[in-house]
């Protein structure tokens, strides 16, 4: 079975940094390709940020890029979100993805989503 864990939310003041953490297991990580999405009360789960199942191509979506980083450690099975310069609109719960379809919002396993609150 396929376990996706997210953990490192919380609450930040604005132009602070938080780092996610997505712990896989059952599989190897090293055949997925990885995404996080994020969803805030009453809206659409959009796309953050995609990472290669080698790690060789990354991609953002234009409200994070330059901010945030993805990035992955397959001998730990873990999937990276480094959030600097956080905003106040960046307040959603943040789902880790193996096997994204970034276009249709979609992937093969979610994990159960971390809360990160940022306070102007």
């Amino acid at each position: 079975q396929v376990q996706l864990v997210e953990s490192g939310g919380g609450l930040v003041q604005a132009g602070g940094s938080l780092r996610l953490s997505c712990a896989f297991s059952g599989r190897t990580i090293s055949s997925y390709d990885m995404g996080w999405f994020r969803q805030a009360p009453g809206k659409e789960r959009d796309f953050v940020a995609f990472i290669s199942w080698s790690g060789g191509s990354t991609n953002y979506a234009d409200s994070v890029k330059g901010r945030f980083t993805i990035s992955r450690d397959n001998a730990k099975n873990t999937v990276y979100l480094q959030m600097n310069s956080l905003k106040p609109e960046d307040t959603a719960v943040y789902y880790c993805a193996a096997d994204p379809n970034i276009p249709l919002g979609e992937a093969n396993y979610w994990g159960q989503g971390t809360q990160v609150t940022v306070s102007s």
